[in-house]
């Protein structure tokens, strides 16, 4: 018996349907990149249940004619390749013939298209890949198809996907990818009947990042270079608008979104020695490049991409992105006017010439120097004498006592005493007294000695022939930390006077909302605002309101990296989170007795070691290792 077989075609769409249809997220992504191919101006995109259940995508693009529309539905089956040389230079948004019969073959599908040659458009129905109803029908110019119950013949699928909250949340960010990548289309996108997006599609990359990140994306610095035949164009951050997280850097290549770490990379060159610790820049750019030189077919997905010149990408990104920051720097222009000038005033002074008090003196400033110090009056010995006797026998210990000026004018103006005759020796009269108990309350005697701080980051202590360096940073975190976890109750927190508008992307928004009865454990209330933006109620009892926005985009990237399995691994994340923003920072001044107080819980403590993120405490550094740098030993 035969144990290789040829699969059905259902079979192989459903396999297909694993690789390019994760979720509902990826089908409103094939289908958009099908509309922009089809020359649409327009596209609307409305979703219910998270697209799950109801997504729908219009657009006034080419359409199809009644065969061009069934034969979409095979697999391998596209207008875009012809022979095996296109594959080296493809420059269309899909290509591979498998995005609509992966869709199809999981889902209800209800097709109207209509070429603008036609009278009459083409209807078709399908269920699991297969058309079950053809039409002749009414309908405008272009392509609107509608996707129902999406895994409905494949259960396993199902129990992967998250909330409707959150799946919907993905399918906005997707819609807001495309916006971005192609501000020339007008994109409509309305979720649950109500609208989210709209993108007014005149071209301008400006408009569209505006409306998808709102005010933020108009404090970006404005792009534009070229490289060899490379094009680079967008916009990026300020190093003092950076994030918290890497979820706001969008790169397209040749108009297509992709995940590069090489991008990321030459990007965050750029900004060396620019950024805080834990800081990342934003951005939105546009890398255009001939399609000869980069393969878009290593990905099921379309989402990675091959260089045949990474080099010349990485300088492209770096250089571009480097000198952008260049011309626009972070700080306000000083300009300076001169003043006006007055009629009829008196002309000012030369300022006398600046002279360095150490300089070696001509000879004439020395003969000069000789014959002054040759007249200055001399020192008087009897005098002296008697006035050092006088101090021995004066008790210090009484009174303090009253120096003269010593200026060398004034010691010139004293009276040398008159010659006295020597008294008869008389021993004087100390009362006898018991020597006084006094008990002094003394500070414990630490181990160790505290000496300071080294560039208002590390605590410095000495302890016998060791020197510690402690992060004040990171003890302070790993503090809070411990002192946090040890509470299983709720975190204390406090309400916000005034309730803290928080913008963030589509999908941390959706994150969060599903997750808020998490956030309220950690002490936070939030509530759904609109237009991608939560208004914060209340925030835990550490955590200052600057750090709100902040802290929010890092427990959403964390909900979003799959740490939720345990509650309690996902509350020790947040809690990692709230400490951190809530910690004393590397280069504030702090108060000597703060920075005290750190050093005796570190030098007492022997589970003090790594702050929450793995990053060590405390480090030693041997005199053995000082003298050995300094050539002792």
């Amino acid at each position: 018996m035969a144990k290789i077989i040829q699969l059905s075609t259902h079979v192989a769409n459903l396999i297909a349907a694993g690789e390019v249809v994760e979720r509902p997220a990826s089908v409103v992504k094939e289908l958009l990149e099908n509309a922009v191919d089809a020359g649409a101006t327009q596209v609307t995109v409305e979703i219910r249940d998270g697209g799950m259940t109801f997504i729908r995508v219009t657009d006034n693009g080419c359409g199809m004619d009644s065969q061009d529309a069934k034969t979409a539905f095979s697999r391998h089956a596209t207008s875009k390749l012809r022979t095996a040389e296109d594959l080296a230079a493809i420059s269309t948004m899909g290509f591979r013939g498998e995005a609509l019969a992966a869709i199809a073959s999981v889902s209800r599908i209800d097709l109207l298209t209509k070429t603008k040659d036609s009278l009459s458009g083409t209807s078709l129905q399908l269920e699991a890949g297969v058309i079950t109803e053809e039409n002749e029908a009414g309908c405008p110019d272009g392509t609107t198809i509608i996707v129902r119950d999406l895994f409905f013949n494949t259960p396993a699928r199902m129990k992967f996907m998250k909330s409707d909250t959150v799946e919907g949340g993905r399918v906005a960010g997707a819609v807001q990818l495309q916006a971005l990548a192609h501000p020339e289309v007008a994109f409509r996108f309305l979720r649950d009947g109500k609208e989210v997006l709209s993108t007014p599609g005149t071209g301008g990359l400006e408009a569209a990042i505006y409306c998808v990140y709102g005010r933020d994306g108009g404090k970006m610095v404005k792009l534009d270079s070229h490289w060899d035949n490379y094009t680079l164009t967008g916009y990026v951050s300020k190093p003092t608008d950076a994030r918290p997280s890497r979820n706001l850097q969008t790169f397209f290549v040749n108009g297509r979104p992709v995940k590069s770490r090489l991008l990321v990379a030459a990007l965050e060159e750029a900004y060396r020695n620019q950024l805080m610790v834990g800081k990342f820049p934003a951005c939105v750019l546009h890398l255009n490049l001939p399609a000869t030189a980069v393969d878009v077919n290593v990905h099921p997905a379309k989402t990675e991409v091959k260089f045949l010149n990474e080099k010349a990408v990485f300088d492209c990104i770096h250089y571009g992105v480097l000198g952008a920051l260049n011309k626009t720097p972070d700080r306000p222009q000083m300009q300076f006017k001169p003043a006006p000038k007055a009629e009829n005033t008196i002309p000012a002074k030369p300022a006398p010439k600046q002279e360095s008090f150490f300089r070696t003196m001509t000879a004439q400033e020395y003969k000069n120097f000789s014959a002054a110090v040759a007249q200055a009056p001399k020192p008087n010995p009897e005098a002296a004498a008697a006035t050092a006797k006088t101090i021995e026998r004066t008790p210090v210990f009484h009174q303090a006592v009253q120096l003269p000026d010593l200026k060398p004018e004034k010691l010139a103006q004293i009276p040398s005493p008159a010659p006295q005759q020597p008294a008869a020796k008389a021993e004087p009269e100390i009362p006898q007294t018991e020597p006084v108990q006094e008990e002094l309350a003394m500070p414990q005697v630490q181990p160790w000695r505290f000496v300071g701080e080294l560039y208002n980051t590390y605590i410095l202590v000495e302890q016998g022939e060791d020197a510690f360096l402690i992060d004040k940073h990171a003890a302070h975190e790993r503090i809070l930390f411990e002192k946090l976890k040890e509470n299983p109750e709720s975190i204390s927190s406090q309400a916000l006077l005034t309730p803290l508008p928080c913008r963030l992307s589509p999908e941390a928004v959706s994150l969060l909302l599903a997750n808020r009865s998490l956030l309220a454990h950690l002490g936070f209330e939030i509530d759904e605002f609109g237009d991608n933006t939560l208004l914060v109620r209340q925030v835990p009892m550490d955590l200052a309101p600057e750090d709100v926005q902040d802290s929010l985009d890092l427990l959403a990237e964390n909900l979003q990296n799959g740490r939720r399995e345990k509650s309690s691994e996902v509350r020790d994340e947040m809690l990692h989170t709230v400490a951190c923003k809530a910690a004393i920072k590397a280069g504030w001044k702090t108060d000597e007795k703060e920075l005290l107080v750190l050093a005796t819980a570190v030098m007492n403590r022997e589970d003090l070691k790594y702050c929450p993120h793995g990053r060590p405490i405390c480090i030693s550094l041997s005199k053995k290792q000082l003298e050995k740098q300094f050539k002792r030993s």
